[in-house]
C-alpha cells in the first residue's frame, strides 16, 4: 500500500515533468542541478558524451516555444554530433510558469539584462559546466531558434567575453524590444533600428570592448512569424559592432543564398544563410549527406542540416570522429571493470590514452 508521502512524491514528479516537457524523451540528456542562484528560473539539461576529452567544447542550444530541451535535441541532432565528435552541450529550459507558451522572455528587461534573470541563470549553468568537466573557455558558443535565437542574441550581448561565435536561427536583434506589444511589432519587422544604432544596445549591456562573437544568422524566405527583415537586423547590429566595411561574400549552398562579410584580416566574423521557401523553424535535413536531426513541430526538413553547417563552421568537425569499433571496446572494458570492482576512473583513463594513440578517439 501506498504511503501519502509516497503518494506526494509521485505526485511531484509528475508536476516536474509537465513543468519541464519532459525532458529526457530520447533518454540522452542530464538534469543539471544546484548550478547557482538561477535567478531565472529556468531548468537545465547536459549532454556529456563518453568520447568528452579534457579541454573539449561546449554548445549552448535555446529551444524555441512550445519545444523542450529534448524536443529540440531530437529535432536538430545536436547529441548526436556531440557523441560522433566528442564536445559538451548545455539545453538551458524555460517553464510554464515563467512564460506559458515555453518561450525564453527574451524581450524582458529583466531577463536580459547581465547578472540578471534568465541570462545570468544561463551564464550560470556554463560556468559549473566549464569547472566540473575542464571545458575549453575559449571555445563556447550559443544557438537557438525564434525566442531561443533572440536569447542566444541576448546572451552574446550581455556576455559577449564568454562565447567564441553564435547562431542565431529565426530569431530577433538583441535590444529591439521591452515589452510584449514591442515584441510581436519586431516579429512582424516594425520598428526595426539601423545597424549603428542597434548596435548601441549590446555596448552599453556590456563594458566590453571586443573582439565580439563571430555571428551566424539563419531564416526561412517566407517566415510568417518571425519576418525575414529581423535577419537583415541582426546583421547590421553585429556588422556594425565588427566595423564591416565590405560588401558580402555572395554564394549558394543546395540552392540557397549564402552572405558572409570577413573583417579586415580576411577572417569571416558574420555570415547569413536565407533558407528558400522555408517558413519558421530550424532548417534540417533527414536523408543523404550530412544529414542529421528529424523533422517534428518548428524542424523542418528543408535538405539542409543548419546544425551540421553551424558545428562546421565553429571548427567542431575537424577532429576525427572516434570510430565505432573503438567506443564499443572502451564501453566493453568499462562495463568489466564495474562488474570487478576494479579502479574504473584509472582503468577509463588507460584505454582513453590507448585509443588516442592510435588514432581512434581525440
Amino acid at each position: 500500500m501506498r504511503t501519502i508521502s509516497d503518494t506526494i512524491k509521485r505526485l511531484n514528479k509528475h508536476r516536474i515533468a509537465l513543468s519541464t516537457g519532459n525532458s529526457n524523451k530520447n533518454g540522452r540528456l542530464v538534469q543539471l542541478t544546484d548550478f547557482g542562484t538561477n535567478p531565472g528560473q529556468l531548468h537545465a539539461w547536459s549532454y556529456m558524451p563518453d568520447t568528452l576529452a579534457t579541454n573539449a567544447p561546449l554548445v549552448v542550444v535555446l529551444h524555441g516555444c512550445t519545444q523542450s530541451a529534448s524536443d529540440y535535441d531530437i529535432g536538430s541532432g545536436w547529441s548526436k554530433l556531440a557523441e560522433e565528435y566528442g564536445f559538451a552541450l548545455l539545453y538551458p529550459e524555460q517553464q510554464r510558469t515563467n512564460n506559458p507558451n515555453l518561450c525564453f522572455n527574451w524581450f524582458s528587461k529583466n531577463d536580459t539584462r547581465r547578472e540578471d534573470g534568465e541570462v545570468f541563470s544561463i551564464a550560470q549553468m556554463i560556468e559549473i559546466l566549464v569547472k566540473r568537466h575542464s571545458l575549453n573557455r575559449k571555445r563556447i558558443y550559443v544557438t537557438g531558434l525564434s525566442a531561443g535565437g533572440a536569447m542566444a542574441a541576448a546572451m552574446l550581448a550581455a556576455y559577449p567575453e564568454i562565447f567564441n561565435s553564435g547562431a542565431i536561427v529565426a530569431g530577433i536583434a538583441y535590444g529591439t524590444a521591452s515589452t510584449i506589444p514591442q515584441a510581436f511589432d519586431r516579429m512582424r519587422g516594425h520598428g526595426l533600428e539601423d545597424g549603428a544604432s542597434l548596435a548601441t544596445y549590446v555596448t552599453q549591456a556590456t563594458s566590453h570592448q571586443g573582439p565580439w562573437p563571430k555571428v551566424s544568422v539563419w531564416h526561412g524566405s517566407i517566415d510568417t512569424t518571425v519576418d525575414p527583415v529581423n535577419m537583415e537586423a541582426i546583421i547590421g547590429q553585429w556588422g556594425s559592432l565588427h566595423g564591416l566595411d565590405r560588401p558580402a561574400l555572395k554564394s549558394t549552398l543546395d540552392g540557397h543564398q549564402v552572405r558572409k562579410w570577413q573583417n579586415t584580416a580576411g577572417e569571416t566574423v558574420l555570415e547569413a544563410y536565407t533558407i528558400a521557401g522555408m517558413g519558421h523553424g530550424t532548417p534540417i535535413k533527414s536523408d543523404g549527406e550530412n544529414a542529421l536531426g528529424s523533422a517534428r513541430p518548428f524542424m523542418l526538413d528543408v535538405g539542409i542540416s543548419s546544425t551540421w553547417q553551424i558545428a562546421s563552421s565553429w571548427h567542431l568537425l575537424d577532429q576525427r570522429k572516434i570510430s565505432r569499433s573503438a567506443k564499443d571496446a572502451l564501453d566493453r572494458e568499462t562495463a568489466a571493470a564495474k562488474s570487478t570492482g576494479k579502479n574504473l576512473e584509472a582503468i577509463r583513463q588507460g584505454i582513453e590514452s590507448a585509443l588516442k594513440s592510435a588514432g581512434l578517439m581525440r
